[in-house]
């Protein structure tokens, strides 16, 4: 292999160090082609972005769940299933050679299962724990008070995180109570608000959106900022729920994705329309929104056996 230089100096040492020595094994012992190398090479430095934009530094500290989040981040960001597959699989050689090397005792991807090709039925947070992770952030601080705006807007549009990145002023129609989203394709919709996500959102812009803003930030149209003063970005929500999740104990579960499957999920639950959901989730196939009624069917049937007496 001609170069298996690290170019990522920001990474821990001792990430910088295993991922060489992964690369000189695949190199060296295991005769493997540039080209595969090379992908290697770019699935691994990206995981391991990933684990330090969770501040983890160091292996000891990766669980299963970590990185079965790291792939549901990869679908965050868009990658079909045989890129995620292919990370996955990228992952667990690399946690093989830790193992192998002695820099680990277990090899924890072994517990994460390959993305399936057929539909899942997508996981969800019940309302308590959607309450119980908005009532951990302390919102007597200018960051707190735009967290619990991020995740009451996230629960209450049901928007995915990229959507929620691109928000700008004139995505409020504040006269209708909803918000304007341009999602995949370029497609429009118009999605309620909800009285109380509205009111985050407007204790974020008035009171907390201030603070955050600077003079020279070439990014002051978009609405949730980071401390820089610059647009916030997919990882940084990443990041802000991860930190909340861990504090409440649901850290293996919450990820930003899952506040779109528990606000469709949620709303088929309370009997609303299933192409009125397709409308406010922005599926182009209703067949793709019909996978919520599957959980919908199951908590039907659940009333059915707790209340009938011929159950």
């Amino acid at each position: 292999m001609k170069n298996n230089h690290i170019e990522n100096k920001h990474l821990p040492i001792q990430f910088q160090k295993q991922i060489k020595n992964f690369l000189n094994f695949l190199n060296f012992e295991k005769g493997l082609s540039e080209n595969t190398i090379i992908a290697y090479k770019n699935d691994i430095k990206n995981y391991l972005e990933y684990l330090c934009g969770l501040n983890i530094d160091t292996f000891n500290k990766v669980s299963h769940h970590i990185i079965n989040n790291f792939i549901i981040y990869l679908y965050e960001l868009g990658l079909n299933e045989t890129s995620r597959i292919r990370y996955l699989s990228s992952v667990r050689s690399f946690h093989k050679f830790l193992v192998e090397n002695k820099t680990l005792k277990e090899d924890v991807s072994e517990k994460v299962i390959f993305p399936k090709s057929h539909k899942k039925l997508p996981e969800v947070l019940s309302l308590i724990e959607i309450q119980k992770l908005m009532d951990s952030i302390d919102t007597n601080t200018f960051a707190g008070i735009r967290d619990r705006a991020i995740v009451e807007i996230l629960y209450a549009c049901g928007l995915r995180v990229s959507e929620l990145c691109n928000l700008e002023s004139q995505n409020i129609i504040w006269d209708y109570e909803v918000l304007r989203i341009v999602g995949k394709g370029n497609k429009e919709r118009i999605v309620p608000i909800g009285s109380t996500a509205l009111f985050w959102f407007n204790e974020y812009l008035t009171k907390s959106r201030p603070n955050f803003l600077k003079t020279n930030s070439k990014n002051n149209s978009a609405l949730f900022l980071n401390q820089r003063g610059t647009k916030l970005t997919r990882m940084g929500v990443w990041k802000i729920l991860h930190n909340y999740a861990v504090k409440v104990g649901l850290a293996d579960k919450v990820h930003p994705h899952i506040f779109r499957h528990s606000f469709a999920t949620h709303l088929l639950e309370g009997g609303a329309d299933l192409r009125a959901v397709q409308e406010m989730l922005g599926h182009s196939d209703i067949s793709t929104t019909q996978i919520y009624t599957n959980i919908d069917r199951e908590y039907i049937k659940s009333i059915h056996k707790k209340y009938h007496p011929k159950a």
